[in-house]
């Protein structure tokens, strides 16, 4: 018993017809955006936004420091024990330094470190020059070393050591002071 399906009658397909009312998502989705913006701007247009008053920052209080402030004496007692010479200045050639009651020394640098002094010092003797570290004491308990050349019998001498520093890249104050004995 065969049966034969090739005639066997089909049920008709189901189409929709092309009066659908259903809307796509699509559609939807675009009316509830304007819709949320229509809503959004009433909101606003009825309640507008105001800035708040900027609220006054409460001053900071000032706390007294009670660290003390740094003294500055080394440079009173500098001026009143030295004086720095101008580079116009000059010393009188035909009387040596020894019956003058002043002498002229070049101060290269002034550490509160004797090593750093001694340091210096040789690589100033190194170029050929006669250095020598003076300790003084600033206040109590301070105590710095300070590298000089000199000091110098005549103003020519002066020249030559300063224009020597300068060749090797030294600053040097040319001092003024009382001769020491």
């Amino acid at each position: 018993m065969s049966r034969d399906f090739a005639k066997k009658g089909r049920a008709p397909a189901r189409r929709t017809s092309s009066t659908n009312s259903a809307t796509p998502p699509w559609v939807w989705f675009i009316a509830g955006l304007v819709l949320g913006a229509f809503a959004a701007s009433l909101y606003f247009i009825k309640n507008p936004a105001t800035e708040p008053a900027p609220k006054e920052e409460p001053k900071p209080k000032v706390t007294e420091n009670k660290t003390p402030k740094p003294r500055f004496d080394f440079y009173k007692l500098l001026q009143e024990s030295e004086t720095i010479v101008p580079a116009s200045e000059t010393i009188n050639e035909e009387k040596p330094a020894q019956d003058q009651a002043t002498e002229y020394i070049l101060q290269v640098g002034s550490f509160p470190s004797a090593d750093d002094a001694d340091k210096l010092r040789a690589q100033l003797i190194l170029i050929n020059l006669d250095a020598h570290i003076e300790t003084v004491e600033i206040r109590k308990g301070e105590i710095w070393h300070r590298v000089v050349v000199g000091p110098f019998a005549t103003q020519t001498a002066l020249t030559s050591a300063r224009s020597q520093l300068v060749n090797n890249q030294y600053n040097a104050l040319v001092l003024k002071r009382a001769k020491t004995k």
